[in-house]
């Protein structure tokens, strides 16, 4: 959760040069051969801590957030089959706003797989949503960014139309990205479908099943003097999931008399594939 940097994508643009088709749209679980490995409905009646734990604390999280992630059940909830993230306007232990930050770590993770989540987003001005992934092991190409970041889904809620997706690596900390911009509305006018296709080669991006960003150009170094670690590291190791909902940060900036809270992100299910002959395929 840095701010990235990008090349820019919209419905029905091109990417890199070269116009986007119906080729390039997602197949979808068995249709393409991938097995249902993690599925996650929420269906409650409280969140699944043999599956889910929660981040806590303020201080920032490194990027001026103003938010204190709690566990408490006002921030984080089932509610008709749903996750609901909410942030909210209240004092508490010296921060202005209260959210949650759910996590997979030390619970599941995977290496490599499509990831695929329905959600739909809050927004407002100081507003930052995130679906991203750390690694098991963060330090195993030594401190971040070395051992990579990825970005399933980011959003600043002051352009309540766009998501962004990212990876994170180094060192010297590099960012690259592409965003997807909603011809119309917003999304937090309906549900969407985010998936992250992730293979040995490659990392994917989709929007309800359109692809907007792909790379298969990456890096990792221990340190900036450093003899860089054969590719395809960082991204050949176990990531963990994350949810979150941040208010403020030196990306999305701090709310203002525009932003309206309590603010929800509302998850209606994650599913998590692998193909089923364990062979992933070139890139794309």
């Amino acid at each position: 959760m840095t701010p990235p940097l990008f090349s820019l994508c919209q419905r029905n643009s091109t990417l890199g040069g070269v116009e986007m088709t119906v080729g390039d749209r997602l197949m979808t679980g068995s249709d393409n051969g991938w097995k249902l490995i993690w599925n996650e409905d929420f269906e409650g009646p409280d969140i699944d801590l043999s599956r889910w734990d929660y981040d806590i604390g303020g201080h920032g999280w490194g990027n001026n957030e103003r938010q204190y992630y709690t566990k408490e059940a006002r921030n984080a909830y089932i509610k008709d089959s749903k996750l609901i993230i909410k942030a909210i306007q209240e004092e508490y232990e010296g921060s202005p706003y209260t959210s949650a930050k759910l996590v997979t770590r030390g619970k599941a993770d995977w290496l490599y797989g499509r990831f695929e989540i329905r959600a739909k987003l809050p927004s407002g001005q100081g507003i930052w949503p995130a679906f991203w992934m750390l690694p098991t092991d963060p330090q195993l190409y030594g401190n971040w960014p070395s051992s990579g970041e990825i970005d399933m889904m980011e959003m600043v809620g002051k352009e309540p139309n766009r998501v962004h997706g990212t990876l994170h690596m180094g060192n010297p900390h590099i960012y690259k990205g592409g965003s997807f911009a909603l011809a119309e509305g917003n999304f937090a006018d309906h549900f969407h479908i985010f998936t992250l296709d992730w293979t040995p080669e490659q990392i994917r991006w989709y929007i309800d099943g359109e692809l907007y960003h792909k790379s298969s150009e990456w890096y990792s170094r221990e340190t900036e003097f450093a003899e860089p670690t054969p590719y395809p590291a960082p991204f050949n190791q176990p990531f963990y999931l994350m949810l979150n909902l941040a208010v403020g940060g030196y990306w999305p900036g701090s709310p203002d008399e525009s932003t309206v809270l309590p603010q929800m992100l509302e998850v209606d299910y994650i599913r998590i594939y692998q193909p089923e002959d364990g062979k992933y395929g070139p890139a794309i």
